[in-house]
């Protein structure tokens, strides 16, 4: 279970730099 949760979270923080990727993006063009 401790391995799921780990990737689980390591998960969520993937998605929440590429959704901050993208908005930097945004606001530069």
């Amino acid at each position: 279970m401790i391995v799921e949760m780990i990737n689980f979270l390591v998960l969520m923080v993937c998605v929440l730099i590429g959704v901050a990727f993208v908005t930097l993006l945004e606001r530069k063009i």
